[in-house]
């Protein structure tokens, strides 16, 4: 039989270690040029962005698996579906449910803890965030996001009681004064007490943590579930097979020549040119590198539009506001969408604040990544989408971009965390930033007295400005929470301390408070942005 869009078989293609593998894959679409035909490939159990178009000759016709015959599929307006779907679109629409059904237990309730070790769960799901209190479900890691890989098993927390909830009567003593000038919304919850001493050996130590009197409910409500229809979540009702196919092959910006990941929504009369030219510092697009030519002579942009809000060495960023800076921003959703599958674009820019960050050199600010933010987010989202350009990556630069979100959270006295669902790298990004800056606050701390020094999770919470949850789940991937003697205790096991002093070595981009210049705005007092 001749192949169609649908028909699923093994196709070869290389792997990382530059070896022949035959991956099974889906066709997606089939075109002819003069002279032969070719597939657009999406690779089963791969990203979405190692989809690309092959030859004929790469595909294992022996193994070929024909698209089930089915009534043509229902749309979400009643309307028949463009193409026969096919099981991996079935698989797409139950993780979705997954990742709906995988919320926090609501306020009040707790979860019984769980005798076994959890089953593993897609990567989408592991980002909710961890419950209220500490009597956490535990949970394992499927894929190699872990910052120190010996640490990947699941465990229990054992409590005296499964169904109990953990209140005490006794107040626990804060060791850490809090920083003086500084207002901060309650993080509300537990306020669990964390002790630290150094065991025999001088390289291990161990952290108890004491329940407060308030863990029994918090003020602020704590979402159920990550909200999947926040400000620039996809809606993957509409993941027809035109937004499944990367449609740019290639975008020149600046000195660097870029293959986009996914689909983003240019012009379709832009999608046919083998490259699109983009100017890199006012973003527009332009067909050709005459038009590019023509409009450089006429931009006089060497930076982002906005204001520079922060500058150390050559790093820059600058705040750009979506209502006044209109074009700019679409222009930037819209590159930055050739990275991002999760997102969706919204035209409507005017909710949002974006920080770009760029490297100066005598030419002027190049960008190297952003990240957008709700200027009013009722669900504590300090991060919209967040991006480093694929020519920048693996550099250190995501984790500054994260940092700088943490900063701009701690100016406005309030914790933060990113809008969820987190792509597979930038829940990796946020896993390793919240690991690292947890140990840093656990193992800077001194004991008194000879006594074990004492921290609670609101402590690191504040101190941090990571949402409690964030702090809780990062604990809890780590695997340093164990029940001891009717208390909950972190161990810093030494492979611990010395994998983090490691990671710490290597992490030469750093961000200065000193040299960040930023006045938050109250948004909820301007009628209309």
């Amino acid at each position: 039989g001749e192949v169609v869009e649908g028909c699923r078989l093994p196709v070869l293609r290389r792997n990382q270690d530059n070896e022949n593998e035959w991956p099974l894959a889906e066709i997606l679409s089939v075109k002819e040029i003069p002279g032969r035909k070719l597939y657009y490939v999406h690779y089963i159990d791969f990203n979405k962005r190692l989809d690309e178009w092959v030859t004929p000759d790469r595909l294992d016709l022996k193994k070929l698996q024909f698209p089930k015959k089915e009534a043509k599929t229902p749309t979400k307006n009643g309307l028949p579906g463009s193409r026969p779907s096919s099981p991996e679109r079935d698989v797409r629409k139950s993780l979705d449910l997954n990742v709906q059904s995988a919320s926090a237990p609501s306020r009040g309730k707790t979860l019984p803890t769980p005798k076994r070790k959890a089953e593993p769960v897609s990567l989408a799901t592991q980002v909710t965030a961890a419950t209220p209190v500490p009597s956490l479900p535990s949970s394992t890691e499927t894929s190699q996001a872990s910052v120190f890989p010996a640490i990947r098993d699941s465990f229990v927390i054992k409590s005296r009681d499964e169904h109990e909830q953990l209140t005490t009567n006794g107040t626990p003593r804060r060791l850490i004064p809090s920083q003086p000038g500084r207002k901060r919304k309650n993080c509300g919850g537990t306020d669990e007490m964390v002790k630290v001493f150094q065991n025999n050996s001088p390289r291990c130590s161990t952290i108890y943590l004491l329940p407060g009197e308030d863990s029994q409910d918090s003020s602020d409500g704590i979402p159920s579930a990550p909200r999947m229809t926040g400000s620039l979540v996809s809606d993957r009702s509409h993941d027809d097979i035109i937004t499944r196919m990367k449609n740019i092959d290639c975008i020149e910006l600046g000195r660097h020549r870029l293959k986009p990941w996914y689909f983003s929504p240019y012009p379709q009369e832009l999608t046919t040119l083998p490259i699109l030219y983009l100017c890199e510092f006012c973003l527009k697009y332009l067909k050709s590198l005459k038009c590019l030519q023509r409009h450089l002579t006429k931009c006089n942009l060497r930076h982002p539009p906005g204001n520079e809000i922060y500058r150390k060495g050559t790093i820059s960023f600058f705040e750009i506001d979506g209502r006044k800076n209109k074009t700019y921003s679409q222009n930037l959703c819209l590159l930055a969408k050739c990275f991002l599958d999760h997102k969706t674009l919204y035209y409507d820019t005017d909710p949002f604040l974006f920080y770009v960050m760029t490297e100066y050199d005598l030419k002027g600010f190049h960008i190297v990544g952003y990240f957008s933010k709700e200027k009013e987010s009722t669900e504590d989202y300090n991060v919209a989408c967040i991006l480093t350009l694929p020519p920048y990556q693996r550099r250190g630069y995501g984790k500054l971009l994260i940092e700088f979100s943490y900063e701009l959270s701690k100016v406005e006295g309030r914790t933060g965390t990113p809008e969820k669902p987190l792509s597979d790298l930038g829940l990796l990004s946020y896993r390793s930033y919240w690991s690292q800056t947890i140990l840093e606050i656990l193992m800077d701390l001194k004991s008194e007295n000879g006594e074990r020094p004492q921290i609670t999770i609101n402590e690191i919470s504040e101190i941090t400005s990571v949402k409690k949850e964030d702090v809780i789940s990062t604990l809890q991937y780590l695997n340093l929470i164990n029940y001891y003697k009717g208390q909950y205790i972190l161990t810093l096991a030494e492979e611990i301390v010395e994998g983090h002093e490691r990671a710490m070595q290597k992490r030469h981009l750093r961000i200065d408070p000193k040299c960040l210049h930023f006045t938050p705005k109250d948004w909820s007092k301007r009628g209309k942005w």
